[in-house]
């Protein structure tokens, strides 16, 4: 008699359509190790079948009517939302983030769909007065933005479904073909929005269209071969790199493999959203007990809410020496009052690395800090794939933890003599994604503006602040080009003219 699969295969997406590979690939909890789902690799002729479909299809693509792009994109939101207690426990059991930042994304991947559904109903472009001198009288410019070509998004594992959402979305809101690649170890999420965008999917068999899936063969949905999501090892993701038939490529992830995706494709369009080591300064008139144990809690909660996997998690804070002995006690009561445990428990606040070796590397980072100086004020004992919420100071300069970015629960704080000397040292680093500022003074919010050498500024607030419809994204080694719906139709599009001759303006 036989048995049927304790754990089925989660299929992936080729052009609409689910498929399977040849290689397995199993998906374990960061926290305890279980398994928690199964999926396969796809195959180098199951990848040509994606692109081969993503370039046959662009031309259909770039000419669907706004209605088309924006009805898919709702319902898909539509649908995340239905579906977000599911969601937010499957990101938790693929990524280990703790359930109630698990909700948080699903909300977030929500709205993402819906702000590009919205852009995708105004995405009209520009007219331009070409009559201000004599020589151009009776002639307009009509300026609209077409699709570059297909796009190759690539994703990273500590937001497993919103960051694919910030690759997919705004490739279905212009008409653009993509092809996603999720990460490896957190491949499943993408493969439920894998399942949701089929839904709105178009069969490329006609004869196979379901009155039960929303947009099949009504000719209301998006074709087929427009999304595909798709895990590739990474050691083969080279070849999708290359092709030439994906002038975009999207990735979010690490500085050194966005580098080597610059270098290797100069003919490409590249949008990179890298790593960062992201500061807070707390200003000489962010003064009161009530602003400093603010602060001092949004740090604590923002340098662990991901476990510290997140490219702008607060990893430095510069304090004005006036309020550093007032600060430093409220923000290590502050981290001690974090819960780590289960992630899957409501009530846990930092959950695991997303596996051990990661914890050990960031473990080892801080007892060289350590070895050189430096004092833990709460946390630095690793167990397993957890590393508890960690507050260092007396950092010297040069140490990992605070020129590279640590991906995990660790926070340096030092105290510098003025403001400038803060903004000085938050710009003394290879990165410049974002930066908080704690001042109630506008001039000082506006020299902050000026002075940080980031691409985004957060007054009043930590530099995790982030919200989806708003330029994202870093200068220096923080990456190239910007997400946010809008700035990332932009990065997909090319501007392209067409002058009206001879009109009566």
């Amino acid at each position: 008699m036989d048995h049927p699969d304790p754990t089925p295969r989660t299929p992936f997406w080729l052009a609409g359509e689910p498929a399977h590979g040849d290689t397995p690939l199993d998906v374990h909890h960061p926290y305890d190790g279980r398994l928690v789902g199964q999926t396969s690799y796809a195959t180098p002729d199951q990848v040509e079948q994606a692109v081969a479909a993503a370039h046959r299809v662009a031309p259909q693509a770039a000419a669907l009517p706004a209605y088309r792009r924006a009805a898919a994109l709702d319902h898909i939101s539509a649908r995340l939302a239905q579906r977000a207690d599911e969601i937010a426990r499957l990101i938790t059991a693929e990524n280990g983030k703790p359930v109630k930042w698990a909700r948080a994304e699903v909300s977030r991947a929500v709205s993402t769909f819906r702000w590009a559904a919205e852009e995708a109903r105004r995405f009209s472009g520009d007219l331009q007065r070409l009559d201000t001198d004599p020589a151009a009288a009776g002639r307009m410019a009509v300026i609209r933005r077409v699709p570059r070509g297909p796009v190759l998004g690539i994703s990273p594992f500590n937001f497993p479904l919103n960051l694919v959402a910030h690759k997919v979305a705004p490739a279905i809101a212009v008409g653009a073909p993509i092809i996603v690649k999720p990460a490896p170890a957190t491949p499943l999420t993408a493969l439920l929005l894998g399942e949701l965008i089929a839904e709105v999917t178009e069969p490329a068999d006609p004869d196979a269209a379901s009155d039960a899936v929303p947009g099949s063969g009504s000719g209301t949905g998006l074709p087929a071969g427009m999304v595909s999501v798709l895990p590739v090892p990474n050691d083969r993701a080279g070849d999708l790199v290359a092709d030439p038939r994906l002038p975009v490529v999207s990735f979010t992830g690490s500085g050194l493999v966005g580098a080597l995706i610059r270098r290797s494709v100069p003919d490409k369009h590249v949008t990179l959203e890298l790593g960062g080591n992201a500061a807070a300064v707390i200003c000489e008139d962010w003064t009161g007990d009530e602003e400093l144990t603010r602060a001092a809690q949004r740090i604590a909660t923002f340098a662990n809410y991901q476990a510290g996997q997140s490219c702008i998690a607060v990893q430095r804070v510069y304090v004005h020496e006036w309020l550093y002995d007032g600060f430093l006690p409220r923000l290590v009561a502050a981290v001690q009052a974090l819960r780590a445990g289960d992630p899957a428990d409501e009530a846990t606040d930092v959950g695991p690395l997303i596996s051990e070796d990661a914890a050990i590397r960031v473990e080892s980072w801080v007892d060289e800090a350590v070895a050189a100086g430096a004092t833990i004020e709460v946390g630095g004992r690793r167990d397993g794939a957890t590393y508890p919420p960690t507050v260092l100071t007396g950092v010297p300069a040069g140490a990992k933890v605070l020129t590279e970015e640590v991906f995990g629960p660790v926070l340096v704080v030092d105290r510098v003599e003025n403001d400038e000397a803060g903004f000085a040292a938050v710009n003394d680093s290879a990165y410049g994604l974002q930066a908080g500022v704690f001042t109630h003074n506008l001039q000082t919010a506006f020299t902050a503006h000026r002075t940080l050498q980031v691409g985004g500024v957060i007054v009043g607030d930590v530099p995790s602040y982030r919200a989806d419809q708003m330029p994202y994204g870093g200068v220096k080694g923080s990456g190239v080009g910007r997400e946010g719906v809008r700035s990332a139709m932009d990065d997909y599009t090319d501007p392209r003219v067409m002058v009206l001759t001879g009109l009566d303006l």
